[in-house]
């Protein structure tokens, strides 16, 4: 007998029918919901007179649009003011639980989803933001959605869903000092673009995932929709168990014992068929720098900005828009660009671990002149925990802005945006044009430790330059 997927076996467990299109009416075992995308979806379940199915398994967060300079109410922004308020309102009129800034909970949702406990294994995820992918390093099946989607599993805790095809990706080897889950991710969105994932699920395998923590594992998951995949998981081990056990919404006692059998089983089995297998050595991968305007426009730090005419015909014409608006030339290097902007945080890069690895290399050292460099943790409990590390101290003393969470200058829907022209190193997760706020702004991809570096030099730099010695001897 051919043994299943993990993808394959969440799938099928969670399959409610298989509906006359073809398509799978899959139960949907939580759902988170922000400000930016559920008011709508809300509304329109108050014009059916309808109540939601399931409000136990729907949880609510304030992450797009709330400031990061300060959070206290009401906020400066009338319009984030507003979105709260209404949040409020339909989680009390709903009855499902918000995460607002008074709670001590409050953060991006792709970071507070893992550290409460409320992502588990085997679990279908579903949220209004194309980024919940993340929770799959967890061994669930997670993806975005958009607001009429919204309102369907509000109202009856279902979508219907093409089931997908899975790719197995496999790395290697081991990263690697100043080589980060970062820029496993941008190598892999690099190789295999930001169309190659269309209608598949990515597992992601092999001796530099299993090495990763759980923080970089959601990193690579994180980004799975950049390209262009529906969800990327990572299959469930202990480091996943270790990370729940004992986190506020996880099963408790007897019941995370149960719950460990499940998870165990959902694990992908060895013999499971894939519908491709790529494969990738990890311990060739350098630090990685975007220089277009999607994450496939990627390099690694060292190398050259390509030429024209050694793209595939049907890339050329996205490369020249690219080199046009980011204002570079075909075979500059990369590596000495000036920047004017440094922004360390986002669902992709905003977490406790990314904050110590960026203070190792920060610390006592200073931004350079005329670099803006901010530092918004993922959460409320990342940055009190942060702090009572001394992480803040180490930025602020360098010259960085220590913020509140949020999703802050990842995209354009809160105070915290480009002006006019701006070259931005951003941890973020997209450097579309227009992403950050400013239609003329520009964004460069890199990992944590690759921003802190470009804050301190002022300019795109080798950041394995940088390292100290006990972050040299990590691997």
């Amino acid at each position: 007998m051919t043994g299943k997927s993990l993808f394959h076996k969440i799938w099928d467990a969670h399959a409610v029918r298989e509906l006359p299109n073809g398509q799978t009416q899959l139960f949907i075992g939580l759902h988170l919901v922000h400000e930016v995308t559920s008011p709508q979806a809300f509304q329109m379940l108050r014009e059916r007179g309808l109540r939601i199915m399931h409000p136990e398994r729907t949880f609510a967060t304030v992450d797009h649009i709330v400031p990061t300079t300060s959070q206290e109410r009401p906020f400066a922004d009338d319009m984030a003011e507003a979105m709260m308020q209404e949040l409020e309102k339909n989680a009390r009129d709903f009855g499902i639980t918000v995460f607002h800034p008074g709670s001590a909970r409050q953060g991006i949702v792709h970071v507070i989803g893992p550290e409460l406990g409320l992502t588990q294994p085997g679990m279908t995820i579903a949220c209004g933001d194309s980024h919940t992918s993340t929770h799959g390093a967890f061994g669930s099946v997670a993806f975005g959605i958009g607001t009429s989607q919204v309102r369907d599993v509000l109202a009856t805790q279902c979508l219907a869903m093409n089931r997908l095809k899975v790719r197995r990706i496999e790395v290697s080897g081991r990263l690697a000092p100043g080589v980060y889950a970062k820029d496993v991710i941008l190598e892999i969105i690099r190789r295999l673009g930001v169309k190659g994932g269309i209608g598949y699920a990515y597992e992601y395998g092999g001796e530099v995932i299993s090495r990763m923590s759980m923080e970089e594992r959601m990193t690579v998951c994180n980004m799975s929709i950049e390209g262009g995949a529906r969800c990327g998981y990572v299959n469930p081990d202990q480091k996943t168990y270790e990370y729940i056990k004992g986190r506020p919404y996880a099963p408790q006692g007897t019941a995370f014992n149960r719950a460990l059998d499940y998870w165990k089983s959902i694990a992908s089995d060895a013999d499971a068929p894939y519908d491709d297998v790529v494969e990738i050595n990890g311990s060739q991968l350098e630090p990685m720098v975007t220089w277009g305007i999607n994450p496939g426009q990627a390099i690694s730090v060292g190398e050259r900005i390509p030429k024209l005419d050694s793209l595939q015909a049907a890339e050329r014409e996205t490369a020249s828009l690219a080199l046009n608006h980011m204002g570079f030339t075909e075979g500059d290097r990369i590596l000495g660009k000036r920047i004017d902007v440094a922004f360390l945080g986002s669902c992709t890069n905003s977490r406790l671990s990314d904050l110590r690895e960026a203070a190792g290399i920060v610390k006592g050292n200073k931004v350079a002149k005329g670099v803006r460099a901010i530092v918004v943790p993922g959460s409320q409990q990342v940055r009190l925990a942060a702090e009572k590390e001394g992480l803040d101290r180490i930025f602020t003393d360098a010259g960085f802005e220590w913020r509140y969470a949020g999703c802050s200058m990842c995209l354009g829907m809160n105070p915290d945006v480009l002006q006019g022209r701006d070259l931005c190193a951003s941890s973020s997760n997209r450097n579309y044009i227009g992403r950050q706020g400013s239609p003329t702004g520009r964004t460069l991809l890199m990992s944590p430790a690759m921003v802190v570096a470009a804050a301190l030099a002022g300019a795109v730099v080798d950041v394995r330059e940088l390292l100290p010695t006990s972050q040299l001897a990590r691997n």
